[in-house]
C-alpha cells in the first residue's frame, strides 16, 4: 500500500511550494513579511558603551551587566528599531554593552534615546475614581529611588520553596522605606524602571530595618530578571559611550549578492555530483535538497534576523544536507549487492545508516549550541543558522527522501 507515502509526499510538496512563495523577494511573501536583515546587510548604527564597575562588588558585576542590557534593549525597542541587537561583552576587567541598530542612520537620536544609567523608583497608588481598574497612571513618584538600594538577590521561601526577591536598603533608604510602607499597608507599592512598571507588590505590614521581600507567583527566571533590573537601577554602574559608528548598506548589499551567488553555484555543483554519481537516487536527493532549501529559508524568514554570518551558516548546511543521503545510498547499494530487492535494500539502507547520521548530526548540534551560548553577535548568527539547518536536514534526508523512494521505486 503506497497510499500513506503518497499522501505524505503531497503534504511535503505543498509545504515546499508555500514556503517557496513565502520566501520569494518578489511574490506575496515580500508583501506580508519582509526579510529581517542585520546591520551588516542594511547598514545602521553601531554603539559601544563601557560600564563603570568601579563602585560595584565583583560578585554583583554580571548581574549589573545583565540588568543594564535588559533596560537598554527595552529602550531601543521603544525607539522603533527593527530587531535591535544588544549584547554584553567582557574584555579583561572591562564590561561593555554593544548596541546594533539596523537601518538607523541618525546616531545622535539613537544615543539620546538610549540615555544613561536606568532609573528605578518606588511609587504610591492613588485610588481611581468611578470604580475604575488600577493602572500605571494611578501611581505617583516618591523620594525612594534606586540609589538607596544596596542590592537585591534571589532567595527561596523556606516553607513553599517559591522564588522571591530580597532587597536591602542603606540607612537613609531604610527610613524612607519604613515611612512609605507604614502609610501604605494593604495597598500596592509599585516599582518602576525607566517609567515602566516591573512589579506591583502589596504592602502587608510596616517594614523596618531596611530589609524587604517581594513574593508572588513568578518563576525562578522571572525572579532572576527582577534581581538584575533592581541591581541595574540601584547600584552605581554608569555607562559611557566609547565608540560610535555609522555603517552604510552598500558593502553589505554587495556581500549579500556574492553570498547568494556562491550559494547558488555551490548548490548546483552538489546536485550535479549527486545526479552523476547516484543517477536515479541522485534525482531524489536533489529534489529533497530543493525542498530543504525552501523550508529552511521559510523558517529563517519567520523569526530570525539574517546576517552575513547567518547566511554562511545556511550555505554550509546546504552542503551538509546531502551527507545523510550519501550514507543512505551507499548502504543501499551494499544491500542490493547482497541480493535484496530494491525496496528492501532501501529500507535496510535507511535503517543501517541512521546511527551514523544521528551521531554526526548530534555532534554538529552540540557544537552549534555551544557556539551560540558562549559567543555573541556574528558568531551567534552563524551558529543559529547552522543549528536550524542541521535539524531540518535530518528531516529532509530521513523523511522527504525516504518518502519519495517509497512512492517512486518499484518492486523488483
Amino acid at each position: 500500500m503506497k497510499t500513506k507515502p503518497i499522501f505524505l509526499l503531497i503534504i511535503i510538496l505543498l509545504s515546499a511550494i508555500i514556503a517557496g512563495i513565502f520566501v520569494s523577494p518578489q511574490w506575496l511573501g515580500a508583501k506580508y513579511r519582509p526579510w529581517r536583515l542585520g546591520l551588516d546587510l542594511v547598514g545602521g548604527t553601531h554603539l559601544v558603551y563601557e560600564i563603570d564597575m568601579s563602585q560595584v562588588a565583583s560578585q554583583d558585576r554580571d548581574s549589573i551587566s545583565g540588568g543594564l542590557r535588559d533596560v537598554i534593549e527595552r529602550r531601543v525597542n521603544l525607539f522603533g528599531v527593527s530587531e535591535p541587537q544588544v549584547v554584553s561583552a567582557k574584555e579583561g576587567d572591562s564590561y561593555r554593552l554593544v548596541v546594533e541598530l539596523a537601518g538607523i542612520k541618525d546616531v545622535g537620536a539613537a544615543i539620546n534615546e538610549i540615555g544613561m544609567t536606568p532609573l528605578l523608583d518606588f511609587r504610591e497608588a492613588v485610588p481611581p475614581t468611578n470604580d475604575q481598574q488600577l493602572t500605571t497612571d494611578n501611581f505617583i513618584p516618591t523620594n525612594l529611588t534606586g540609589r538607596y538600594i544596596k542590592g537585591a538577590q534571589l532567595d527561596f521561601d523556606q516553607t513553599t520553596g517559591a522564588a522571591q526577591v530580597d532587597i536591602q536598603f542603606n540607612d537613609e533608604g531604610a527610613k524612607i522605606f519604613e515611612e512609605l510602607t507604614g502609610r501604605n499597608v494593604g495597598k500596592p507599592l509599585a516599582i518602576f524602571l525607566d517609567n515602566a512598571l516591573i512589579e506591583m507588590p502589596t504592602v502587608r505590614e510596616k517594614i523596618s530595618g531596611g530589609q524587604a521581600q517581594i513574593t508572588g507567583k513568578f518563576t525562578v527566571d522571572e525572579a532572576k530578571k527582577m534581581v538584575e533590573r533592581f541591581n541595574a537601577g540601584a547600584l552605581p554602574a554608569p555607562i559611557k559611550l566609547v565608540s560610535q559608528q555609522t555603517i552604510g548598506p552598500s558593502l553589505g548589499q554587495e556581500s549579500l549578492k556574492k553570498a547568494i551567488y556562491a550559494g547558488t553555484i555551490g548548490t548546483t555543483i552538489v546536485m550535479l555530483f549527486m545526479l552523476i554519481y547516484y543517477r536515479k537516487f541522485g534525482i531524489f536527493a536533489s529534489l529533497a535538497l530543493i525542498i530543504y532549501i525552501a523550508l529552511t529559508a521559510a523558517v529563517f524568514k519567520l523569526g530570525i534576523t539574517m546576517t552575513l554570518a547567518g547566511i554562511a551558516g545556511f550555505i554550509l548546511s546546504i552542503g551538509m544536507a546531502v551527507d545523510a543521503n550519501i550514507l543512505i545510498f551507499e548502504r543501499t547499494k551494499e544491500e542490493i549487492k547482497k541480493g535484496l530487492s530494491r525496496l528492501s535494500a532501501i529500507e535496510e539502507g535507511f535503517k543501517r545508516a541512521w546511527p551514523s547520521i544521528r551521531d554526526s548530526n548530534v555532534s554538529t548540534i552540540i557544537t552549534s549550541v555551544i557556539l551560540y551560548k558562549f559567543t555573541s553577535s556574528f558568531v551567534q548568527g552563524f551558529a543559529l543558522a547552522l543549528l536550524i539547518g542541521v535539524l531540518i536536514s535530518m528531516f529532509s534526508a530521513i523523511t522527504i527522501t525516504r518518502t519519495m523512494l517509497r512512492v517512486f521505486v518499484k518492486k523488483d
